[in-house]
């Protein structure tokens, strides 16, 4: 199985969300199952090549995108994924791509810079005439592929073949444009009307684009793809998700055990498993002493580790958070950056409670992996959650999860109450301040039974979010999607 890996954010080379961990993460688990497989991001300003062992494609030299009235060149560069197998090809235009930001809507060429990304990925295709058996397009920025290889590229036979797959990892990050777009995309503007395959009011849609074109779509949890489909979470694309819903795949993220393990994790005051767990209690003693919370193994400390938009959640915690701190033991761990308002928030709280609180605004990687080892129960009370991942990462260290039932997270958390024997976390409903006050309380009450938290706790370490899982459903995505093309 070829599979041509399109994505705009990878682990380690360039992160701003959960897409870059996907990204650096799947490619190297299909490889690992077989696959030949080549991943094509752009060359950010802040990738060191050299650095990461890339190399020059000088095969290639210097090649050329038709731009509206302008040419643009680009060089590539070649390498991999640290580990894999798995190729990395980098599309290096430093007039597109040495910016401060990855994305930026306030940039006047947004549309340009990623319609010339996805034209270079198919012309580096080209020189090397390498067919692959599936384009695998990542959100918005990507996700003109299938309507090029179908339309502007339906010319070359080397793509007669080519299926594609377009995945949705946040259905509210679309890529809408001026209707001026289609053109600079050499695109039709018959495909560009009222409701059309690449309108959504009024303007030029990227990800409706992929939506329409695919010949399979994706994304990242079963319950998510549902969720999309109605008008309250679909973002006004749910019409053409229900219309697509027998093509609309649910496939759950995983989490990369080389990274988030806590019986090898550097970062770690003390390694522990599932069978050692007093290592756990050293970590939460070890976290408490940074941040600077006294220390007591009986209180419940709480960890959330976040970006801090309205979509976590922070606006539910932020009416109850005295109320359960006058109500009963417990002690908050924040990190995380985003509005000011939030922001404001972890201070304020930090200066209210100097030891029940401690607050981090920003992002330490290193100060993420002791928070997951050192808490004992973690939060995510999203509104809405495509997938998470550090409900996982919380499972895999021994950390409760509570959670809203939505999303990935409705599909990897099960509320210990509801099943109390196969119960790995707290889940509520209602997106209310009330529904989160009462799993917190929950959770603390569960934790003042030693030996039912340390069950529930090693019934998470026990799930299995490894990336081969996954890896092996998308082998199987691909493998529907590339029979359909012959």
């Amino acid at each position: 199985m070829r599979v041509c890996f399109a994505t705009t954010e990878c682990v380690p080379f360039a992160k701003t969300g959960g897409l870059a961990d996907v990204s650096g993460a799947l490619p190297k688990a299909l490889a690992a199952r077989g696959a030949q497989v080549k991943v094509f991001l752009p060359l950010y300003q802040q990738i060191r090549v050299f650095d990461h062992g890339f190399v020059h494609c000088d095969d290639l030299g210097a090649m050329h995108v038709p731009l509206g009235p302008h040419t643009i060149p680009f060089h590539t560069w070649y390498g991999h994924l640290p580990g894999s197998g798995a190729e990395v090809y980098l599309i290096d235009c430093p007039a597109f791509f040495h910016r401060d930001r990855i994305y930026d809507g306030a940039f006047p060429d947004e549309d340009a810079r990623f319609i010339f990304f996805q034209h270079a990925i198919l012309r580096v295709l080209q020189r090397y005439g390498w067919a692959p058996d599936v384009i695998h397009c990542n959100d918005w920025a990507t996700a003109l592929l299938p309507a090029l290889v179908r339309t502007a590229y339906g010319w070359d036979a080397l793509f007669r073949h080519t299926a594609t797959v377009c995945s949705i990892h946040n259905i509210a990050y679309q890529g809408r444009f001026s209707p001026e777009a289609v053109h600079l995309a050499g695109l039709s503007y018959d495909h560009f009307y009222p409701g059309g395959p690449l309108e959504l009011d009024g303007t030029c849609c990227f990800l409706k684009a992929g939506i329409a074109f695919a010949d399979l779509v994706s994304t990242v949890s079963p319950t998510y793809a549902r969720e999309i489909q109605t008008p309250e979470h679909g973002a006004d694309l749910d019409g053409i998700l229900r219309a697509r819903h027998a093509d609309l795949y649910g496939i759950l993220n995983g989490i990369d055990p080389d990274v988030w393990n806590p019986a090898t994790d550097p970062h770690l005051a003390r390694p522990y498993s599932a069978d050692a767990l007093g290592g756990k209690t050293a970590n939460k003693q070890a976290l408490l002493d940074e941040v600077g919370l006294p220390f007591d193994e009986r209180v419940p400390v709480f960890g959330l580790i976040a970006r801090l938009t309205a979509q976590k959640g922070i606006d539910l915690l932020q009416p109850i958070l005295q109320p359960i701190l006058e109500q009963g033991p417990a002690q908050f761990v924040f990190l995380g950056s985003g509005e000011d308002r939030f922001e404001d928030f972890f201070r304020w709280a930090a200066a209210t409670y100097p030891d029940r609180v401690a607050a981090y605004v920003g992002y330490n990687d290193r100060l993420a992996h002791r928070i997951e080892a050192g808490c004992d129960a973690f939060l995510m009370p999203s509104r809405y959650e495509p997938c998470g991942l550090n409900q996982m990462y919380s499972l895999a260290y021994g950390t409760v999860p509570v959670v809203r039932a939505t999303g990935g997270l409705a599909d990897t958390v099960r509320d210990a109450d509801a099943h109390p024997h196969d119960g790995n976390g707290f889940a509520f409903h209602d997106y209310q301040g009330y529904a989160l006050h009462d799993a917190i309380d929950r959770a603390r009450r569960r934790f003042q039974d030693p030996a039912a938290w340390r069950a529930l706790q090693r019934r998470g370490m026990a799930e299995d979010f490894s990336w081969s899982t996954s890896a092996g459903h998308y082998l199987h995505l691909y493998r529907h999607a590339a029979a359909r093309r012959g």
